[in-house]
């Protein structure tokens, strides 16, 4: 997934490729064209440009579109499975251009621990925001910034940056495929205990 930084930056690079070529559009132009109308009754003529710059400026367009559609509508988010350690499901997440998980999936009723590394300098992400936590934190430069809240309900928990523009998820499920199996198969081997017993006191 490209950074935002990267996308912003091709933005920017298309947006002065685009300006280049009006220029030498109007570089083009008579010089009839320049000066200013001899009278009122003179009216706008129509100037032919060449088939070059016309296909430019569209392939250019529909570039930025097309780039803009994949970046708000097709790319996913990075997501991570945390794994709980000494009980703690702890996780590193990266603040460079936006949030790197994205998206973090973590178990309900246990401890989650976010450690926020700061890259980017910019005032936008200086600060992360879990509201429905009600936790606000200032995130220092080039350092690591533990933010720790417990989850008590499965659902999916928006964190976001000061300015509310950079977002990421932390997603909270009931409970592992792991333990799921282990608690469908619990039942099953209470039945075969209870059989075997019965057979024997026959």
């Amino acid at each position: 997934m490209l950074k935002k930084t990267t996308f912003f930056g091709t933005l920017a690079g298309l947006g002065f490729l685009l300006g280049a070529i009006s220029r030498a559009v109007a570089a083009e132009m008579p010089a009839a064209h320049n000066m200013p109308p001899q009278s009122s009754s003179t009216q706008f003529q129509r100037i032919d440009q060449p088939l070059a710059n016309k296909v430019a400026v569209t392939l250019g367009g529909l570039g930025l579109i097309g780039l803009e559609l994949w970046w708000f509508l097709l790319s996913k988010p990075k997501s991570q499975q945390v794994e709980a350690r000494e009980g703690v499901q702890e996780v590193t997440v990266t603040v460079d251009g936006g949030y790197e998980p994205s998206r973090i999936v973590v178990q309900v009723g246990q401890p989650v621990r976010l450690n926020f590394l700061r890259r980017d300098p910019s005032s936008c992400l200086e600060e992360v925001q879990l509201p429905d936590f009600h936790i606000a934190q200032n995130l220092a430069l080039n350092q690591v910034t533990a933010i720790e809240f417990t989850p008590t309900k499965p659902g999916n928990y928006e964190f976001v940056c000061g300015m509310n523009m950079f977002h990421g998820v932390v997603e909270v499920t009931s409970s592992s495929p792991s333990s799921n199996l282990e608690n469908s198969s619990a039942p099953v081997a209470t039945s075969i205990k209870k059989l075997i017993k019965q057979e024997y006191s026959v």
